[in-house]
């Protein structure tokens, strides 16, 4: 006898799973109980949760390229899928998500398996891998998408995101921070934390691909991450965010869809063990949130303890500090259930409880207080906790997720300023930073002291006046920022190596300025490299607000990467006046303070520099000739600009590291990032091998593209590699031999 259609083995294009039994009599009881959905809805519900997930992906908002992008996605890759049919069925043409701005979001349900099945779906998947690769397409799962878009970023704002990895949502905050590419330094940053040392990597590689100045990666228990201090004037107060992203661990039975291991061993044993911990996350968030501050906190499961009873424990100890915002305005087209006011609490063994005083002794270590609905009914509906967001499946076709937006009104009540203590001076009293925008009601900050936090705050970190007199030292030690003594922290994870700012009078940058004519703007102590002995082989950069909080935090605080690479030694480069290539990595940032070695190219000049390794002057265009023929060897900036007379043409500019050698001009451009701007102008790239592809563009055939770091024509360049690790920052490609 055939079993119900959610028994089904998955076959053809959702393939690779053995039968799979998509069912869990204890989850739809305590569902069914807790009355999460409509009325009438059940089924639907249930049905969502057995089918497949559909992908979604997110075009990066904050590059000039990002319309370039659509374009190409709507005009060229998804027409070629209109009536397309593989084997038999006709193919989905993707959609874009309704309630995410300017049609950057879009979801499909090609699985993978199928996205081989056809040249014009695998055309479209490698347009997808590679532009992931290049940090132009992020990978992610829709929901998880509504948390930035709720916090409301500006780029002043200072941001934490407390349980970061693996980072597809910091990744957005990035782009939020860049939303004006021309400010090179905004004023704001992300600092996004993980818990997980080998997961702190992960989130690494996804920041990097959008090569930001203003993001610090590092590697805390986000209940207890340490309270930071920056130099105000000469003064050391308390770092407080303007927004905080608590998107915490949880039992992830909204991700029933994807994670199909969930439906056997879900039990509300995980919600119960979790509870705690999301509350301390949640609560050291609320303390390190200014005042006029926002702090979204967010789960991927549906349960209430896990979410409503978080948001009001959060409320009820804040005493009136904290508030929840009305976002149902905020996002347009999202349909979302509000929170629900009541709810109880069930055991593993599905055995309830409405009320904490029905809950026996022996149950006290499983069961908490804070499970529950406050009693106070009419504290309860000050609460509004209808103001939070559950999303179900079947609503938009998406996994499950719970959304809270919460507003700092004033100080948390632990954290309110104390009395002066006898005996110690009014000067070393100190206040929290004031935000770089004017003082309005969204950017007030929190007043803080650091002699007067009491040590016994939920999961605060007591700041000593020994403390910040060893932080003031550490600050004189020639701007090197190391890892932690082993006394004060336990290490964990790979050992990183420590921040060393370019002092003042180091030799190693007249000849850099000189030779870019560098501008007098040029923020040159944001400068640093990741070694304190030999020579430096890179160059990094970070903005002054990050620096500020290196050099006074690096006692505490466990940093596992900050910065872009902004330029690299070429081991020849000393006979070329200059021994530092720019990299392309950094090249949007540097862009804007160099006033020489820049060649303006044309639309045809950038195809014939990406498809070609070393291309003669000869086969330039004249304009590009008459500007690089003049210039000594060495680095150089290769600038497109959109005309916009030629509406055909690419709108967008183009910013490429090139060097200019004897008779010729190459490229350092990694190899994704080269096959994105090709397929921007119109190429696309087929039977790409390990070494070479080939560009096509209608029946025209280009020349191949050389990727890697391989033999050049000239000794000059061969002293060189292309800035071709993707993230990361160990070192350059060594230069062919």
């Amino acid at each position: 006898m055939p079993g119900p259609p959610w028994r089904a083995t998955y076959r053809g294009w959702e393939g690779g799973y053995p039968e799979i039994v998509k069912e869990n009599q204890l989850f739809e009881h305590y569902y069914r109980e807790l009355g999460i959905v409509p009325d009438g809805e059940w089924d639907q519900f249930m049905t969502a949760l057995r089918e497949p997930l559909p992908a979604t992906l997110r075009i990066t908002g904050y590059k000039s390229h990002a319309k370039e992008i659509l374009h190409c996605l709507k005009n060229k890759y998804f027409k070629e899928l209109e009536n397309l049919e593989v084997d038999g069925q006709k193919v989905e043409v993707p959609q874009p998500l309704s309630w995410y701005p300017e049609e950057l979001a879009w979801h499909t349900n090609l699985s993978r398996k199928i996205l081989r099945k056809s040249p014009q779906l695998e055309k479209f998947h490698q347009f997808l891998v590679s532009e992931t690769e290049s940090g132009n397409i992020s990978r992610q799962e829709a929901v998880s998408m509504i948390p930035p878009l709720l916090l409301g970023v500006r780029p002043h704002h200072k941001i934490l995101d407390m349980c970061a990895a693996p980072g597809s949502k910091t990744t957005q905050l990035i782009e939020m921070l860049h939303a004006d590419m021309n400010v090179p330094f905004p004023e704001g940053f992300v600092i996004a934390n993980d818990v997980d040392n080998k997961r702190c990597y992960l989130l690494v590689h996804q920041a990097k691909r959008l090569s930001s100045p203003c993001i610090m990666v590092v590697n805390h228990d986000a209940s207890s991450i340490p309270r930071l201090t920056v130099d105000m004037d000469g003064r050391k107060e308390i770092l407080f965010y303007d927004r905080i992203l608590c998107d915490v661990p949880c039992s992830g039975d909204g991700t029933m869809r994807k994670n199909i291991d969930v439906w056997k061993k879900w039990s509300t044993l995980n919600s119960l063990q979790l509870h705690g911990l999301q509350l301390r996350i949640a609560t050291r968030g609320a303390e390190q949130l200014a005042e006029g501050g926002r702090m979204v906190y967010s789960t991927c499961s549906l349960n209430p303890i896990e979410d409503e009873a978080v948001i009001a424990s959060l409320l009820e100890k804040s005493e009136g500090a904290l508030e929840l915002a009305d976002v149902s305005g905020e996002l347009p087209g999202l349909k979302w259930m509000p929170g629900v006011t009541q709810w109880k609490v069930m055991t593993r063994d599905g055995q309830w409880f409405a009320d904490w005083d029905e809950v026996p002794h022996s149950r006290h270590t499983q069961i908490r207080p804070t499970m529950f609905p406050p009693k106070d009914l009419e504290k309860l509906q000050a609460m509004h906790l209808e103001r939070c967001l559950r999303i179900l499946p079947h609503h938009q076709n998406t996994g499950g997720f719970f959304v809270a937006v919460l507003v700092k009104k004033s100080s948390m009540p632990w954290n309110k300023r104390q009395p002066k203590v006898q005996g110690r001076s009014a000067e070393t009293r100190e206040t929290s930073q004031p935000s770089p925008a004017p003082p309005t009601e969204e950017n007030l900050t929190e007043s803080g002291e650091l002699q007067n936090q009491p040590e016994t705050g939920p999961g605060d970190t007591d700041i000593s006046e020994t403390a910040v007199s060893s932080l003031e030292n550490e600050t004189k030690k020639d701007g090197v920022c190391g890892p932690p003594p082993s006394k004060k922290m336990k290490l964990f994870g790979f050992k990183e190596d420590p921040f060393v700012f370019i002092p003042e009078d180091d030799p190693l940058f007249p000849p850099i300025e000189k030779f870019y004519a560098l501008d007098p703007s040029f923020p040159r102590m944001n400068l640093l490299t990741r070694t304190t002995e030999g020579k430096k082989r890179q160059l990094y950069m970070v903005s002054k607000e990050l620096r500020n909080v290196l050099l006074n935090n690096s006692e505490k605080m466990k940093v596992i990467n900050t910065g872009i690479k902004v330029w690299c030694r070429n081991n020849s480069g000393e006979e070329f006046d200059c021994a530092f290539r720019l990299a392309q990595e950094g090249i949007y940032t540097l862009y804007p303070f160099i006033n020489s070695r820049i060649i303006t190219i044309s639309m045809e000049d950038v195809k014939i520099l990406l498809t070609q390794e070393n291309p003669f002057f000869r086969k330039l265009s004249s304009e590009t000739y008459s500007q690089a023929k003049d210039l000594t060897k060495g680095s150089v900036v290769l600038k497109y600009e959109p005309d916009s007379a030629s509406p055909d043409a690419l709108q967008c500019p183009i910013v490429l590291c090139g060097w200019r050698g004897k008779a010729s001009i190459r490229t350092f451009v990694p190899k994704n990032e080269r096959l994105h701007y090709l397929r921007m102008m119109g190429l696309e790239v087929l039977g790409e091998k390990k070494k070479e592809g080939l560009i096509l563009t209608g029946e025209n055939v280009a020349e191949p593209v050389q990727t890697g770091a391989q033999e050049c024509a000239e000794p000059q360049a061969e002293a060189d590699a292309p800035d071709s690790t993707p993230g990361g920052d160990s070192a350059a490609a060594e230069p062919p031999r």
